[in-house]
């Protein structure tokens, strides 16, 4: 498969038709329906339904354009990084997190980064710790920010100075916003909408949701975004597992945060692939928080 052909039918898969892609890629509509044609003879299989008004994507066709988004996207950035001139310090620097107070620090030295080199810049993925720590080993992210457990020794990893508290987001007029703390034997008849930090989510092979590694909860829903979870907090859907510091509690808001009893606080971790050649925005970046966090290389 060429880059050429791959950016083609991503192009046809975003348009979800043949002409419209064609036009923005410049090319004839018969000339991008032969390329389709040629790289579904090589794959051996369909990767579209073509239909009078468009094209949908069969199951090889969505898997395909998940793989393709990929190596297009490393591809660039090899590019970009290649051609940068050997003085400057320039482009892109990608790094995922989970929601958390520790990206402050990460937010500080991106801000004095940018000081020193205007041309490079930061690009912020959300998503919980599976998510990053699988996006860093695709080389789709450079760094990751994790939480809990120290990460594993595949990774270089840097301790940042934050530590998260886990506890619950309950609406202000929750007589649970009136407890100094809640255990977790307390929360069993809850109606929990749990985050993917704490929570293992259920599957066709396994229906049943952990939480923090226990199971008989409520879970009644499931997030990735807080501010999200949070809307389904104000309308009365259930109580919210989350960090402490992500939406504003007390007074003159309509939540309150209530810490678990004799729960450890949560360490954060900034990590990045061992042995990875790292672009010179990513050194920079990563000397950067070095010196800001007092970490030693």
């Amino acid at each position: 498969m060429e880059l050429r052909t791959l950016r083609s039918f991503l192009a046809v898969a975003r348009e979800g038709n043949v002409t419209r892609a064609a036009r923005s890629l410049h090319i004839t509509q018969p000339a991008l329906s032969r390329q389709l044609l040629e790289l579904e003879r090589e794959l051996g299989c369909e990767l579209l339904v073509r239909e009078s008004r468009g094209v949908t994507l069969t199951d090889a066709g969505m898997l395909l354009r998940k793989r393709a988004e990929e190596i297009v996207m490393l591809a660039d950035r090899a590019e970009l990084e290649i051609r940068s001139p050997e003085a400057d310090v320039e482009g892109d620097v990608w790094i995922g997190s989970g929601e958390s107070r520790a990206i402050e620090s990460v937010a500080k030295v991106a801000a004095q980064l940018s000081e020193r080199h205007p041309d490079i810049h930061l690009r912020l993925h959300s998503g919980n710790r599976d998510d990053v720590v699988e996006r860093v080993d695709k080389g789709l992210l450079d760094f990751g920010v994790v939480f809990g457990e120290e990460p594993p020794t595949r990774y270089d990893s840097m301790k940042l100075p934050w530590e998260d508290t886990w506890g619950m987001l309950v609406r202000a007029d929750d007589p649970l916003a009136l407890r100094d703390s809640i255990t977790l034997d307390e929360l069993r008849g809850e109606r929990i909408i749990a985050s993917g930090q704490s929570s293992n989510v259920a599957s066709q092979d396994d229906p049943t949701i952990t939480f923090f590694g226990e199971t008989d909860f409520n879970v009644v829903a499931t997030y990735t975004l807080l501010y999200n979870a949070s809307l389904l907090v104000e309308q009365g859907l259930g109580i919210a597992v989350c960090f402490d510091g992500i939406v504003a509690t007390g007074e003159g808001t309509p939540f309150a945060f209530v810490p678990f009893e004799g729960m450890e606080r949560v360490s954060s971790y900034l990590v990045w692939k061992r042995y990875q050649p790292l672009s010179r925005a990513c050194e920079a970046f990563l000397r950067a928080m070095r010196e800001a966090c007092g970490a030693v290389e």
